[in-house]
């Protein structure tokens, strides 16, 4: 395969420093794989990045995250145009590829542990200067990135998802759901929506999904849940209680990313319950904590990543057992970034890609 020696890309070099430039095309070094983009989806990591969120340049008693300059995008479906010396023979020039987000360092204490997506300098692509993101016509899957090769023939809109439906199913795995279990997501954008694929394959009793936008309920519903709830019309506590003897749900799964969903989790949940939390937040988020140990004794995870998760989801989009349609909702080419990423922000998109050739 042909590759030039420049290329376009979008480089963050500061808060409100994003610009498409031209650049030199990275040369794979040993055990690296250069890739062509054929996609990358917009995360709402990238997006509240690019508006200056504590989480990612620091305040509010937090450090930065970004090191710019930087390419951001972490959701990336490429083909192989160069292998570096080194690289698994499993892998060929021409070969099509997704990669886990997080390039583990192989040696910290986490990565020792086998928990790789704890990786102590947590290196995902697109936030810092040295791992750059696919927001670029080519890019590189250094040494230590997590690979797999998928099939040629598996649309975009497919393919693109395995990234955020992997870690989809971490959050479920985490939720360790049950048959009788009552099962409220909120928050039903792509990672939403994975969720509730996944959910559904569990059985549970009663499968409920939140959400503020009622086109994204309408999807939801599609996919498999029982009762699709907008709190901004309705009680949402009052109508879980409702359905739950006034107990509450077993499991709360909040993946809407707002201090709202937080609280409003606390209250609907029963005594006992799993809370799984897996949003990124623009600043840190307060709760009456009381709830969690004095009055319901709750159980409280955390998610991020998708170890593990990839083999079993690039199976179920590729069967065609996962749903996936309508859930890639805009497609933008590089230059129109700024556009794709106010649509992304917006109530009319579920997932927005960039495709940058």
């Amino acid at each position: 395969m042909s590759v030039p020696g420049t290329m376009k890309a979008l480089v963050a070099r500061g808060v409100g420093q994003y610009n498409v430039e031209k650049i030199p095309v990275p040369k794979p070094g040993i055990g690296d794989i250069l890739i062509r983009v054929e996609a990358c989806g917009v995360c709402a990591g990238d997006v509240k990045a690019s508006h200056k969120a504590a989480r990612f340049w620091g305040g509010d008693g937090m450090p930065g995250y970004c090191e710019p300059p930087f390419i951001p995008g972490h959701e990336i479906v490429g083909e192989i145009a160069a292998l570096g010396d080194g690289v698994d023979p499993a892998f060929a020039v021409g070969d099509r590829v997704v990669t886990e987000q997080i390039v583990p360092c192989r040696e910290c204490l986490y990565c020792r542990e086998g928990k790789y997506w704890l990786c102590d300098p947590h290196n995902v692509y697109g936030f810092k200067n040295h791992l750059p993101g696919g927001m670029a016509e080519y890019m590189i899957l250094p040494k230590n990135s997590i690979n797999y090769a998928i099939d040629k023939a598996l649309p975009i809109e497919k393919a693109i998802l395995i990234e955020p439906y992997a870690c989809s199913l971490h959050g479920v795995h985490r939720a360790e759901i049950c048959a009788e279990h009552t099962v409220v997501v909120s928050g039903t954008g792509t990672l939403g929506l994975g969720m509730i694929a996944a959910i559904r394959q569990r059985s549970p009793k009663t499968l409920i999904a939140l959400d503020m936008l009622d086109q994204r309920l309408e999807v939801a519903k599609r996919f498999g849940v029982e009762y699709a709830i907008n709190p901004g019309k309705e009680d949402a506590v009052r109508r879980v209680l409702d359905l739950t003897g006034g107990y509450g749900c077993d499991v709360y799964i909040e993946v809407a990313g707002h201090p709202s969903s937080v609280r409003q989790g606390l209250e609907m949940i029963r005594k006992g319950g799993s809370f799984v939390e897996f949003s990124v937040f623009d600043a840190p988020t307060t709760a009456d904590w009381s709830i969690i140990g004095d009055a319901k004794e709750i159980v409280i995870r955390g998610s991020q990543l998708s170890p593990h998760c990839y083999p079993e989801t690039i199976e179920g989009i590729t069967s065609g057992q996962t749903p996936t349609d309508g859930v890639v909702t805009h497609t933008f080419a590089l230059e129109n970034w700024a556009r794709a990423y106010e649509v992304a922000q917006s109530g009319d998109a579920i997932k927005v890609i960039i495709v940058p050739a």
